[in-house]
């Protein structure tokens, strides 16, 4: 049963002003279900669909045992002078890290307690000097960069107290579980004997591969797990459009303009999805060849063309954003209406990750997947597999509609 309210949950004051301030009142039910749990201590591991509050979900308790503590000396959220933070949240990619550090600071503001941002693209000395001179509390980074400042000294952990594996399915993925295991053995390596790390893993999937990896970190600590998938199917519309492979763009460009007639709909937002990331190019030429305000997101992109995309797209001035699945992780992004997937594959977290981005903090949204024949018998196959009801749709004469009947006889 959900909790009604936030100071149900012990959620202070404070906190809950702060969060009113975003007209967000009640909790979210996977915020109802770990707040308590983490409150109470103990080490947990959760799954909870994007865009469902799984960040406030952890931040709320954690931030709330320093808030509790704090002295407004430097380093200090112990009662004593502390050796490196008390709070370390590790994430795969450089945009998540930003916006979980957004998401404390924001919680933050006015109490003193410092927070530092720990990426992979930002000058390292800088990174050491700001450690050195604000010597903060929390501390948010990707696990190649925390680990060599730590293997340099620069980054302690000996009184660290929660350690948070934020989308620890990515964290655990091949390319970057070596990082992530040398950093966390590290971790433990430092600790206090006499600190009990409690340990957090949370995203929106996990395969039975990572879910392994990811109970192997976490030590001796018991974990539990707190699930949440109801959003994909009492929250999202899932939408099915054929179109044969080498007119999916038409089709989408047909699709747009039912959706959004004359680009006026302010409420209509885009994510489109495909596969292979030297597609997205293409694809965005060919929406801009046709007067559609569109841009793109890939691998290897220029940072700061990436940010004027993302920042394009938050503010509405472009509605459509054009990406692959790999550029698109740890993207948070409100508002989208639809998500359009221009492929699939059988791999159900896919469909998860990509569905996820629409239908945030308890809107409802539309995911719709144009494919040829194959891809909408995988498809149905994953509409099977998520238990979600995938509704056929055509385009006709500017119209988004159901199609016919068939008539008895026809094939």
């Amino acid at each position: 049963m959900q909790t009604n309210t936030f100071t149900d949950l012990g959620v202070s004051p404070l906190f809950i002003e702060r969060l009113g301030e975003r007209g967000i009142n009640a909790p979210m039910e996977i915020q109802s279900k770990v707040i308590p749990r983490l409150a109470s201590g103990g080490s947990l591991i959760f799954r909870s669909a994007t865009g469902t509050g799984k960040t406030f979900a952890y931040l709320l308790p954690l931030l709330e045992k320093l808030l509790g503590r704090w002295d407004g000396t430097p380093g200090s959220t112990l009662g004593r002078n502390a050796v490196g933070p008390a709070l370390l949240v590790c994430a795969p990619t450089y945009e998540l890290c930003s916006q979980i550090k957004q998401e404390a600071d924001f919680l933050l503001l006015n109490t003193g307690i410092k927070t530092n941002l720990v990426i992979g693209s930002a000058a390292m000395g800088r990174q050491i000097d700001g450690l050195k001179k604000d010597r903060p509390q929390v501390i948010v980074g990707n696990p190649g960069r925390l680990l060599i400042l730590a293997q340099m000294g620069k980054l302690k952990f000996r009184d660290l107290e929660f350690l948070v594996l934020d989308e620890g399915d990515r964290l655990v993925a091949d390319e970057l579980f070596e990082e992530t295991k040398t950093f966390v053995a590290l971790v433990h390596e430092e600790l206090n004997r006499e600190t009990k790390l409690q340990t957090i893993v949370c995203s929106a999937t996990f395969s039975a591969k990572s879910r392994e990896r990811l109970l192997s970190l976490m030590g001796e600590a018991q974990s539990e797990e707190a699930n949440n998938e109801d959003v994909l199917k009492e929250k999202v519309e899932h939408w099915a459009i054929y179109s044969e492979s080498r007119r999916k763009v038409n089709a989408l460009r047909s699709f747009i303009a039912a959706a959004d007639p004359g680009g006026k709909k302010k409420t209509f937002k885009a994510l489109i999805f495909t596969g292979r990331g030297r597609d997205v190019g293409t694809i965005v030429a060919q929406l801009q060849h046709h007067k559609l305000a569109a841009l793109g997101l890939w691998g290897d992109m220029d940072k700061k063309d990436r940010k004027q995309a993302l920042d394009d797209f938050r503010s509405g001035s472009v509605r459509l954003l054009v990406t692959s699945d790999l550029a698109a992780r740890g993207l948070d992004i409100s508002g989208i209406s639809h998500v359009i997937a221009l492929d699939i594959s059988e791999d159900k977290d896919s469909y998860i990750h990509r569905a996820g981005r629409t239908a945030r903090a308890g809107k409802k949204g539309i995911m719709v997947t144009i494919g040829d024949e194959e891809e909408m018998h995988r498809l149905a196959k994953l509409e099977k597999k998520l238990g979600i009801t995938v509704y056929p749709k055509e385009l006709y004469m500017g119209k988004i509609e159901a199609p016919l009947p068939m008539e008895e006889g026809e094939e």
